[in-house]
């Protein structure tokens, strides 16, 4: 599995069905991300049964990755017709309805392979999350096999703490959540923060 934390986000250009269910034959990560955040996530197929609940689960939060300047994008390797199909399905005979983010059709496999998620025998990519900075850079990725489906409000945590970081300069210790204390990235700051909080990690 290639670590990506830390090194720029592979970029693409792809067809993707776009929020207002228009198809874009040359989508573009980088430009659809225009220097804002985002948050680039792989499933492994439509019309299957973990993947809605995850996808809807996204959609519904939407106005909270947007307040945050987030830029959220599906990825699989079906085509987007299939994509279209899946979005004109009601949500009670197991489909979407219109969601608040592009979808990309990954039909070569190519993006799921550049990020390193594509179960080869089986061709389809494994729950991969990636949270993209302003700057390009991965700061965050997870991998979940095919069974286990994502707390997206985890999501939303790691991209307040991020943006935490990039405010005030201080680190995130374990269990931060908004509101919380930061911790100086020092001896000293180290020091002054167990003092206070190490019984309650």
């Amino acid at each position: 599995m290639a670590v990506l934390a830390g090194k720029q986000a592979p970029d693409f250009t792809s067809v993707a069905v776009m929020e207002d269910g228009s198809i874009n034959e040359e989508f573009n990560l980088k430009d659809y991300l225009g220097g804002d955040y985002g948050l680039l996530f792989f499933y492994p197929l439509d019309f299957t049964f973990v993947c809605p609940s995850e996808i809807l689960a996204f959609h519904n939060r939407m106005n909270k990755f947007k307040e945050l300047g987030v830029k959220v994008v599906a990825c699989s390797i079906d085509s987007q017709f299939s994509h279209v199909a899946w979005r004109n399905t009601p949500t009670k005979e197991g489909g979407l309805g219109p969601v608040d983010f592009p979808m990309v059709a990954d039909v070569t496999k190519q993006i799921a392979r550049d990020y390193d998620v594509l179960i080869e025998d089986a061709g389809i990519a494994l729950r991969g999350t990636f949270l993209i900075g302003k700057d390009g850079l991965v700061w965050h990725q997870t991998v979940n096999n095919l069974p286990l489906g994502r707390n997206v409000d985890e999501f939303v945590r790691l991209v307040e703490a991020l943006q935490f970081h990039e405010e005030h300069g201080e680190v995130c210790p374990a269990g931060w959540n908004k509101g919380d204390e930061g911790m100086k990235a020092d001896a000293a700051g180290v020091a002054a923060y167990l003092g206070k909080h190490a019984d309650e990690l």
